[in-house]
């Protein structure tokens, strides 16, 4: 039971891990996208401060929904991925098992016809 318990706090901890990761690494997409807004005022120099925040502000909010529509798209490939792979995963070891036990199923007549006719090793 302890082990139980254990494995759920391990998920716990991998998952707020992961949360934090994601965290970081959306908090360093949008500093991205800010700078890249900051570079690309700074070349349009005419504009006033409020055109210039305006211009980062919209500039930040299509990069933060272009870069949130890329990431769902990947998340729904990867999800796709992991349930294809996980089926031929599971075709192959069934394979690996089925052959294995032929392999065994085999063996153990061969030794059984050996040992009616009297060829087996160690049998006089």
């Amino acid at each position: 039971m302890a082990e139980e318990a254990g494995g759920g706090e391990d998920l716990r901890t991998a998952r707020t891990i992961h949360e934090i990761e994601g965290y970081l690494l959306w908090e360093a997409e949008k500093e991205r996208a800010r700078g890249q807004a900051a570079e690309f005022c700074d070349r349009l120099p005419w504009l006033t401060d409020s055109q210039r925040e305006d211009v980062v502000r919209h500039y930040c909010r299509e990069q933060r929904e272009m870069s949130r529509s890329y990431l769902e798209r990947i998340a729904v490939r990867s999800a796709s991925l992991r349930t294809e792979y996980e089926s031929a995963y599971r075709t192959l070891r069934c394979r690996l098992v089925v052959a294995l036990l032929s392999v065994g199923v085999l063996e153990v007549l061969a030794l059984a016809v050996l040992s009616l006719s009297g060829s087996a090793p160690g049998v006089p």
